[in-house]
């Protein structure tokens, strides 16, 4: 069974903004949003490979309290970590993450 791109996009979104991890919630989610429909089938991949990892990790990885194993170090990953950064520069001052 091929799942199109709009599908997995729903479902990608879905998990990116329902971790259960709020930080992690705020990066994920607006990253979905934002570059998900851009993502070519690989990215996706890599998008969907990450998402199965905790919370915790993910979020550490993202923010560089822990070193990123080489398997997780993708395109994806520096893009997330690249839009934490944007995102978080656009923010008010006091406004979090």
């Amino acid at each position: 069974m091929t799942i199109d791109h709009d599908s997995r996009l729903r479902r990608l979104k879905f998990r990116a903004w329902h971790r259960g991890f709020r930080e992690a919630d705020l990066i994920l989610g607006p990253f979905a949003d934002t570059h998900g429909p851009n993502l070519t089938p690989d990215q996706m991949d890599q998008l969907e490979q990450l998402m199965e990892q905790s919370d915790r990790e993910i979020y550490a990885w993202i923010v560089g309290q822990e070193p990123t194993p080489a398997e997780f170090d993708t395109e994806v990953l520096s893009l997330i970590k690249t839009f934490r950064y944007e995102a978080h520069a656009s923010r008010p001052i006091g406004d979090g993450m």
